[in-house]
């Protein structure tokens, strides 16, 4: 009887976990469109950004002996003060190139002037830098999230930096009297690039598509951003709408595979008119490994404004053989990533509530091959599944979850009724079993 009994209470439990497995689901999928759509609510607050959840905690030093190592496919976090200047230590070999980014991420609504921003630099063991970027504010006065990247490339026609072993790195922050001093959260990423089987061309074309093409066909779709680069929901070619608040900053990625080519406008909506705001909305873009490429600004005034990056080159090897960044940074297929920011200034002149975005984006021509790692490309390149989240909107931390667990979100597009008739006939399997 009590033998009984407990077949009953484990079959009970199992088919109790099913139908909880099954509602888990569809929350998991309902979750992030319930998120986004609050995200536009009037009077709701503007979310903070949205670090990764893996990242690991690290202390800076203030001298390049006592730098803390940094290890490769991790992200970090740390605090940089104003006008603060911190070390961290890489390990390197000579079989890949290394990129160390920094996403600096000011407290929303502090003052920030023109030039403040940070510098981030690989250096060796003899103080030679290495490769380094720095990024501010520009005309876009308004606190905001900023990245940039270092690089160590193997160059065997270099002398420099060409040495395995300890290099470290260094994030110097750059501040005006009068800005907000406020210390910067941090998050810092280490990634490498296999070398090439083969020396590939080094030598840019002289011509190239440069003309904008058509807005993309297809008609407006509503999909809202994320609240950070982790977070960052994906996109395809096409018309994007979604709602931005006055200091709000959303962030996007799109694939773009080797020899295509990313085109990116952004249009604000009309609303009550008022006088023009200076800079209101800055668009800016980062390639795979976060190294900054673009950006620009345009003023609002209430009435329907748009703007755009300037065109760039196809994604090919050869464009890291200049010194001009948005050529420089279009170095590699992958994830591209598209960051929209509404100067927190148009609450005051039109009041703090979501005005309409609109991202237009292209995509052209065919992929080619790649140019012939010597190993595993990491993200750098664009696989089909990268191909179905820009189809399907997933963040990218929903498509960094493991494989069983997305195989579980695949499942339940297929229809939560069908994994739950699933999970139903598997009881009744059990049942008869115990029956017996």
């Amino acid at each position: 009887m009590s033998t009984q009994a407990g077949r009953r209470t484990g079959i009970g439990r199992t088919a109790g976990a099913l139908i909880a497995v099954v509602a888990a689901v569809g929350a998991v999928t309902a979750l992030p469109v319930q998120a986004r759509a609050a995200e536009g609510n009037e009077g709701a607050a503007v979310p903070p950004y949205a670090f990764d959840g893996s990242a690991q905690r690290v202390k800076g030093a203030a001298s390049s002996l006592d730098a803390k190592a940094l290890r490769t496919g991790q992200t970090y976090r740390d605090t940089l003060k104003k006008d603060g200047k911190v070390y961290y230590r890489i390990d390197l070999d000579t079989k890949r190139n290394t990129y160390v980014s920094v996403v600096a991420v000011p407290k929303p609504g502090g003052e920030v002037e023109y030039g403040d921003g940070f510098k981030v630099s690989i250096q060796d063991t003899t103080g030679a830098e290495c490769g380094y970027q720095d990024v501010n504010f520009g005309s876009g006065e308004y606190a905001r999230p900023l990245a940039a990247y270092a690089r160590r490339i193997i160059d065997p026609e270099s002398s420099s930096c060409q040495k395995e072993g300890a290099h470290y790195v260094l994030v110097e922050r750059e501040s005006a009297a009068v800005s907000t001093p406020d210390d910067w959260e941090l998050e810092l990423r280490h990634v490498s690039e296999p070398l090439l089987k083969k020396a590939g061309p080094t030598v840019l074309p002289e011509t190239w598509a440069s003309a904008t093409p058509a807005p993309p066909a297809g008609g407006q779709q509503n999909r809202q951003g994320g609240a950070g680069f982790h977070e960052a929901v994906s996109l395809r070619e096409g018309e994007w709408r979604a709602d931005i608040r006055p200091g709000q900053t959303l962030f996007y990625r799109v694939p773009v595979d080797w020899g295509q080519q990313l085109f990116a406008s952004a249009e604000l909506g009309s609303g009550v008119e008022g006088d023009s705001v200076s800079n209101a909305l800055t668009l800016s873009l980062d390639n795979p490994a976060l190294g900054f490429v673009d950006m620009n600004t345009v003023s609002y005034g209430g009435e329907p404004t748009t703007l755009a990056l300037d065109p760039l080159r196809p994604v090919a090897h050869e464009n890291r053989h200049t010194y001009d960044n948005a050529t420089s940074g279009m170095r590699f297929a992958g994830w591209y990533y598209l960051s929209a920011t509404l100067s927190p200034a148009v609450a005051e002149e039109f009041g703090d509530k979501a005005v309409p975005l609109t991202l237009r984006v292209s995509v052209k021509n065919d992929a080619e091959p790649g140019p012939g790692y010597d190993g595993d490309p990491g993200p750098f390149t664009v696989t089909a599944d990268d191909k179905e989240a820009a189809a399907n909107g997933a963040t990218g931390a929903e498509a960094a979850e493991t494989n069983g667990s997305m195989r579980v979100v695949a499942a339940a597009g297929i229809g939560g009724g069908t994994l739950l008739l699933l999970g139903l006939g598997a009881w009744t399997v059990w049942a008869r079993r115990g029956a017996a």
